[in-house]
């Protein structure tokens, strides 16, 4: 028995050593790669300018390039007459960075009520200097350590994921977008703004975190709840700590219900035995299963996670497309021209049963036009990578992506 145990330990150990052999020489390449490849300022890729439609009392505009979603941001928080709640997961001390931070002084200044929430961790390089901001200003800082860790209570360490701005309970935006001008013109990112009576759900999905988290000299904030119910919106929101995860079964149900296609935009593609099975059924079923990824990611080691599960997908009927000449990092879906989700999750585990995200959920003909017309643009700047390809990958490639295979519940 001594000696299983032993051989097993043996064997685990010796598993963990290659995994970070195999992780620290990946990092490398990749670093080298980035350092030849140089800080440019011209990236193209296709966009398409801000598109709208109505949706009951409300309207729905979906921006695809960060220039114009940001112009429009920081309007709305010029402005603002009552009230400003933003809350995003990196927040980065460039000049656009610092355009936003001015803007919600001034809001403050002026008399607004301004609610700012940032997550320490995903800032943790941004200077000390620049996350200071006058009293005017509430701001939570979701803390990047807990020692519920210890106590193995992963539920209390989830990261705060989302990026929401709602101003005078009147617009809002959801979407992929952090802030910082890298984001305006060099990645390719979903986000959607609401205006009307809809704008509710994202103001309560803001108020609610809030209200839990805050410390105790920091104010509670009041919902009074909303008069108009919308069935064909939601913004879901995935909370660790109350262990609740509706967006994972968002995306389950949606995709099971499919009959036409099932079209997928995700920067960090890494699904669980569940999602993964959901797709191979809807292809299997005849189902258009597109599935768009950036070919080279900003996270080396979440390319080569995704790349595991691509024999399967393929050998299932599931089309990879592979996006070119840009960092793609919206979190999208649209399904049979009737359904569409545009939010903060990544299809992986740490978005789907770790972090704190929001996704709207819209089911409208109208909007999935819009979303069907912006993954088909998309669609003009991939490669589809084909069986035969991926079957002749190097041998070293293959036995890299079943190394790492250990990693896939932590990312």
């Amino acid at each position: 028995m001594a000696t299983i145990l032993n051989l097993v330990l043996w064997f685990v150990a010796i598993w963990f050593i290659l995994i970070v052999l195999v992780a620290a020489v990946l990092m490398i390449v990749d670093a080298r790669r980035k350092r030849r490849a140089g800080d440019t300022d011209e990236v193209s890729f296709p966009r398409l300018p801000p598109i709208s439609e109505k949706l009951g009392d409300s309207r729905i505009t979906l921006y695809t390039y960060g220039r114009d979603l940001f112009d429009a941001m920081l309007a709305e928080i010029r402005g603002a007459q009552h009230e400003v709640h933003l809350e995003s997961y990196i927040w980065k001390d460039d000049e656009l960075g610092q355009r936003f931070k001015r803007e919600v002084i001034a809001a403050a200044e002026r008399g607004v009520k301004v609610h700012v929430i940032y997550d320490v961790f995903a800032n943790l390089v941004v200077k000390s200097s620049f996350k200071r901001f006058p009293r005017s200003v509430q701001v939570m800082r979701h803390p990047w350590f807990t020692p519920w860790i210890f106590l193995l209570r992963i539920r209390k360490t989830g990261r705060d994921h989302r990026k929401i701005l709602v101003v005078d309970r009147k617009v809002g935006f959801v979407g992929g977008y952090n802030i910082g001008s890298d984001y305006a013109t060099k990645w390719r990112d979903t986000h959607m703004r609401v205006e009307g009576p809809l704008t509710w759900e994202l103001n309560n999905a803001f108020v609610d975190f809030w209200n839990a988290h805050r410390k105790g000299a920091q104010p509670e904030l009041v919902d009074t709840g909303d008069i108009e119910w919308e069935p064909r919106f939601k913004a879901h929101r995935n909370a660790p700590i109350h262990l609740s995860f509706p967006i994972r079964n968002m995306y389950l149900d949606a995709i099971d219900r499919a009959s036409v296609r099932v079209w997928i935009t995700q920067a960090y593609f890494i699904p669980d035995l569940d999602i993964l099975a959901a797709l191979l059924r809807a292809a299997g079923r005849g189902v258009d299963v597109r599935v768009i990824v950036p070919e080279i990611s900003n996270h080396v080691l979440c390319d080569w996670l995704s790349r595991g599960f691509y024999s399967q997908l393929l050998r299932g009927g599931v089309k990879i497309l592979l996006f070119q000449g840009a960092m793609v990092h919206a979190k999208t879906a649209t399904i049979d021209g009737r359904w569409s989700t545009i939010g903060t999750a990544n299809i992986d585990r740490l978005s789907l049963t770790g972090n704190y995200e929001v996704n709207a959920e819209v089911i409208d003909e109208g909007v999935a036009a819009m979303m069907d017309r912006i993954f088909e643009n998309d669609c003009t700047a991939t490669r589809e990578l084909t069986l035969e390809e991926w079957s002749s990958r190097r041998h070293r490639a293959r036995f890299s992506e079943a190394v790492l295979v250990p990693l896939r519940p932590l990312l």
